[in-house]
C-alpha cells in the first residue's frame, strides 16, 4: 500500500507490519480472527502512526498490505521466521509443511510487490537528493515473556547513526519519555531485512523506530506519538547535509 504525496523532504517511511489482513484463499491460516488481530498478526498502531507521521512530515509511505503471518516482509525469504509456523507461542496451522511452490507464490503475491514499491519510491525521491533517507515504523508489546518493557520508544540502528543519535538526544531531553537505544530490539540483528536491504546496503541514512503498543492503540495515542516523532525527527531531516551516501561506521 502506497501513500504518495508531493514530498517536501527526500524521506520514505516504511511499515513492514502495517496490516493483519489475510487473503481469503488462505482461510485465515487456520487461526481465529481474534488471534490474528493481536501482535502475532501485525504491529498494532504502527500503520496509523506511520500515516500520521507521513502527513506531518509531508513524505510518502509504503505499508505492507498483508499480515506478517502470511509472509514477514522484514525477513529474508530463507529465514524460517519469514513463514512462521509458531508466532508468540501460537501454532500457525496454515504455515505447517509449506512447500517451495507455496512459499514462492506468497513471495510473488505479497513480499516482492512491497519491496518493489519501496525500491521505486526511493528512486523517485532521488530527484530531491542523491541519498534519500528511509525510516521504518514498528510497534512492540509492553511485556514479553512476563518481562516488562519500560521504554516508550526504541531507536534501532547499526552502523549509521546519523538519524538515530540526534533523534534520541531530542527525546532524551524530555523527562517523561524513556528512549531505548537498540531496545527492545537491535538494529544489529539480522532479522531486519527492509532497512538492511534498501538503506544500509546502499549507504542511505536510515532509522528503525519502535513505539510501545499500549501508547498508540487508539486514535488519540497515535496522534500524540506521531507528533512527538515528527518533532524529534524534523531537525535532522531538515538538514540537507544528511542526504549523502555513507559507508562504514558513522
Amino acid at each position: 500500500m502506497l501513500w504518495a504525496c508531493d514530498a517536501r523532504l527526500p524521506v520514505l517511511l516504511v511499515c513492514d507490519h502495517a496490516s493483519c489482513a489475510i487473503p481469503p484463499d488462505l482461510d485465515d491460516l487456520g487461526l481465529p480472527p481474534e488471534l490474528i488481530a493481536t501482535h502475532i498478526g501485525w504491529d498494532i498502531g504502527a500503520a496509523r502512526v506511520s500515516k500520521l507521521l507521513g502527513e506531518r512530515l509531508q513524505v510518502p509511505i509504503v505499508q505492507a498490505a498483508t499480515s506478517r503471518l502470511v509472509v514477514d516482509c522484514n525477513r529474508r525469504l530463507d529465514d524460517p521466521s519469514a513463514f512462521p509456523q509458531v508466532s508468540g507461542g501460537i501454532v500457525v496451522p496454515g504455515n505447517a509443511q509449506l512447500d517451495d511452490a507455496a512459499r514462492s507464490d506468497r513471495a510473488e503475491r505479497f513480499y516482492w510487490p512491497y519491496h518493489h514499491a519501496v525500491r521505486d519510491q526511493i528512486r523517485e525521491l532521488e530527484s530531491l537528493a542523491a541519498a534519500p533517507a528511509v525510516i521504518a515504523i514498528h510497534s512492540f508489546t509492553p511485556a514479553l515473556d512476563e518481562e516488562q518493557r519500560p521504554w516508550h520508544i526504541g531507536a534501532l540502528w547499526d552502523k549509521d547513526s546519523r538519524i538515530a543519535r540526534p533523534f534520541m538526544k531530542v527525546l532524551s531531553n524530555q523527562a517523561d519519555i524513556s528512549v531505548g537505544d537498540n531496545e527492545p530490539y537491535s538494529g544489529r540483528h539480522p532479522a531486519d531485512f527492509t532497512l538492511d536491504h534498501h538503506a544500509e546496503a546502499e549507504g542511505l541514512p536510515h532509522l528503525g523506530i519502535e513505539v510501545r503498543q499500549d501508547l498508540i492503540a487508539d486514535e488519540q495515542g497515535a496522534r500524540k506519538w506521531a507528533a512527538i516523532l515528527a518533532d524529534a525527527l524534523s531537525p535532522v531531516l531538515n538538514d540537507s547535509a544528511l542526504y549523502t551516501h555513507r559507508t562504514g561506521v558513522v
